[in-house]
């Protein structure tokens, strides 16, 4: 079991460097202007020169940080990360359970308090004020995307992921209002732009990170994008056909749509979001699920 586990570590970490590569190039492009283009032919070797950079340099630790908060954080947010990729299902041999999603939504919640804890744990105004609001914005959605995942399961009547690859037909036909509740939701779930409070970079410098160097941002790093591939291929598992390919069409294409957001929508104001969270996605999901179960 543990050859399957290492497949998907490495191309999670492999695919996370082209991702960040993407997202540099396709701002650079809405921006007008040239992205990552020195290194190798078309900058195709820039993420990995940045990676280099950050294993390498020193790591620093503020003086009066939470020593165990600080470096024990992003280790585990990575960790997290990790864990939650390997009930996904794919050709090879994987975790497969029949509480497969409810096991992804446990590792999702648990999410929380790693970026508590990076907050916490640096002892810097800045960092606390980004994780306390990045901690509220991820627990708020969190319940609008428990509700809405109970909506293709309830209709194969499984928790278990290995159904979802076998199912007859396409939910994004009869759960489209949804699916645009839940694509929102995980822009707010990941802390990507309109809505990334936890890094705003205006007022809180750099938010919950600013304190992060070197491996222990690396791994912040990675968790983050790793996260947001997650989420782009649960879109696609739960909303569209059922075949490989598919899910990497439809995977590939949300991630795109993660960097199309960021560079086309101005930042949300954190009032607006948190209403928009509770007075709307909320009555929202929960009556459009009482309408499915009549």
């Amino acid at each position: 079991m543990l050859v399957p586990w290492l497949f998907v570590f490495v191309n999670v970490l492999l695919s996370i460097p082209f991702l960040t590569l993407l997202e540099r190039k396709v701002l650079s492009y809405i921006q007008s202007r040239k992205g990552p283009n020195k290194v190798s032919y078309m900058g195709l070797l820039q993420p990995i020169g940045d990676g280099a950079k950050l294993v390498l340099k020193e790591l620093g630790t503020p003086n009066m940080a939470n020593m165990i908060l600080f470096w024990a954080s992003p280790v585990i947010s990575f960790f997290l990360m990790i864990l939650a990729w390997a009930v996904f299902p794919s050709p090879f041999l994987y975790f497969s359970f029949n509480l497969g999603v409810v096991f992804f939504l446990c590792i999702a919640s648990l999410q929380v308090y790693t970026l508590l804890g990076s907050g916490w744990g640096s002892n810097s105004k800045y960092a606390l004020l980004g994780s306390v609001r990045g901690a509220a914005q991820t627990i708020s959605y969190e319940v609008s995307l428990i509700f809405i995942i109970l909506f293709p399961c309830s209709l194969e009547f499984s928790y278990n992921f290995a159904t979802f690859i076998d199912k007859s037909y396409s939910y994004i036909l009869i759960l489209s209002p949804i699916f645009l509740i839940w694509f929102i939701s995980c822009l707010a779930e990941t802390n990507r732009a309109p809505f990334d409070f936890a890094e705003g970079e205006s007022e809180l410098v750099s938010g919950f990170n600013v304190e992060f160097s070197a491996f222990s941002f690396a791994c912040l790093f990675l968790s983050e994008y790793g996260n947001i591939l997650l989420m782009s291929f649960l879109t696609a598992i739960f909303f569209f056909p059922s075949s490989y390919l598919s899910f990497i069409l439809f995977g590939s294409f949300f991630s795109f749509c993660f960097v199309w957001a960021r560079g086309c929508l101005p930042r949300f104001r954190y009032d607006f979001l948190m209403a928009m969270a509770w007075k709307i996605f909320l009555p929202v999901c929960l009556l459009a699920f009482f309408v499915i179960l009549i």
